[in-house]
């Protein structure tokens, strides 16, 4: 019960702040966050852990499937090689490429 009451409180709270702030500090924000996901460094960085993460699961996989050999599921199988021919594309979701 007491966290319902610190979720409905801190959900108040944030409803009365939201609309004092009004329309024009949401549309201030939502540029602030449009700048900063189109700067290249933070496109870099995003590219760079996404093809890092890529390259762990890779391992992950083989490691496990080493271990697990024909017991482990198609589905979770199958899942994997999607994501990783995903990953071998040469363009990604943001438009950049894998180098």
């Amino acid at each position: 019960m007491r966290y319902r009451l610190t979720f409905v409180a801190g959900l108040a709270l944030g409803y009365v702040l939201g609309t004092r702030a009004g329309r024009e500090r949401y549309e201030q924000l939502k540029k602030s966050a449009r700048q900063i996901s189109q700067n290249p460094a933070v496109r870099n960085a995003a590219e760079a852990a996404a093809q890092s993460s890529r390259e762990v699961a890779g391992k992950a996989f083989a490691t496990v499937s080493d271990k697990v050999g024909d017991r482990m599921p198609e589905s979770v199988a199958q899942r994997v090689r999607s994501l990783r021919e995903r990953g071998s594309n040469a363009e990604d979701e943001w438009g950049t490429t894998n180098t």
